[in-house]
């Protein structure tokens, strides 16, 4: 089978460590020609030069939709693995796209009117026109039916954590900071993070916060002011590598995770690998993900989340018992279980 892939967002957060982690297992299996920035693609995927089809054009936008039917080998199959389909007819027998979450259309009171409209047209031609849609989480799933009524076959892949680059060490010692990472927008929660951190009575504890807003449409500009007025206290680190964040979760004393709508959330599995224990919001699909091994908190609650972070650091029973719990819960994750699951759903598509 000849399949085409969209690796525009190779080196986003998110979408990015999808790609990096299911691709190579497709690549492995059929005749795959990969959609976006070559040398983007060449840093993160082993792949002949010839199976590289330039395509540097931003998503959301009109040019990438004009483009999509001369960019697009004639194949069997094209998947898309975010929600910005092709609207024009391409010269593949199949669509394939995987919906991570329906963000904006839950929290559609956040967008601009023009941001409204954009969604609410791809939404709707990204749950008829595939063939099948992929999304991360059972919750994800009901979510797309409740906010679209579409009647698509949907099926739930997980995501994964990859464990040759995020793991424990006994040689790193733990540091006086919390952590978040992801990125910074208005539904990670992070205004009522910062709050509850104020809270937080020890003077010599930090915040660092792992994550990137430019180029973001729709970035927390009230949360960067409110970091930008803490700077003694909190850090904003931007965009890390693998290595660097991976020493980050090793040395954290919990990662906080505060957000109000994730369709699968990986930052939480990563900081299980490195045994960093998790206080994590008990909504969406975090519960879903995160198991028994993270310490729940209600985000829209300022003072709940301090009363975590506290109990988190104060009691070294629980500490060990959430690490303990998220070393477990991490075996229920595989980036090579997905994508087989992935491999088989392509083949049904024949």
């Amino acid at each position: 089978m000849k399949i085409v892939i969209d690796c525009r967002m190779i080196a986003s957060s998110g979408i990015g460590s999808y790609i990096v982690n299911i691709v190579p297992f497709i690549i492995n299996k059929f005749k795959v020609y990969l959609l976006g920035d070559r040398e983007k693609i060449r840093k993160f995927l082993s792949v002949e030069d010839e199976k590289i089809i330039d395509f540097n054009t931003n998503i959301y936008t009109l040019t990438e939709q004009l483009l999509y039917p001369v960019k697009i080998y004639s194949c069997d199959i094209f998947w898309s693995p975010h929600y910005n389909i092709p609207l024009l007819p391409i010269k593949a027998k199949k669509l394939m796209v995987t919906i991570h979450d329906v963000y904006h259309l839950a929290f559609k009171n956040t967008l601009t009117l023009k941001q409204k409209l954009y969604a609410d047209l791809m939404f709707y031609v990204a749950t008829r026109k595939p063939d099948i849609i992929l999304t991360d989480s059972n919750f994800s799933k009901k979510e797309i039916i409740k906010y679209t009524k579409t009647s698509k076959n949907i099926e739930v892949v997980y995501n994964a954590v990859d464990e040759k680059l995020f793991f424990s060490s006994d040689n790193v010692s733990k540091e006086d900071y919390i952590l978040y990472v992801g990125n910074i927008k208005p539904h990670k929660n992070l205004i009522r993070a910062l709050e509850a951190f104020s809270l937080i009575k020890n003077s010599k504890l930090k915040f660092k916060i792992v994550g990137k807003y430019e180029n973001f449409i729709t970035f927390d500009k009230k949360a960067i002011e409110k970091i930008n007025n803490n700077s003694e206290r909190v850090e904003l680190t931007g965009y890390v590598d693998n290595d660097k964040l991976r020493y980050l979760y090793q040395k954290a004393k919990l990662l906080l995770f505060p957000s109000l709508y994730e369709g699968f959330g990986l930052p939480p599995l990563e900081a299980m690998a490195c045994g960093c224990p998790c206080v994590v919001s008990n909504v969406a699909s975090l519960p879903e993900v995160c198991g028994d091994a993270a310490y729940y908190v209600d985000p829209y609650s300022v003072e709940n989340i301090a009363e975590g972070i506290e109990k988190v650091l104060a009691d070294e029973s629980l500490r060990q018992d959430l690490i303990r719990k998220g070393f477990e819960n991490i075996k229920r994750f595989s980036w090579e279980k997905s994508a087989n699951k992935i491999i088989e759903i392509i083949e049904s598509l024949k």
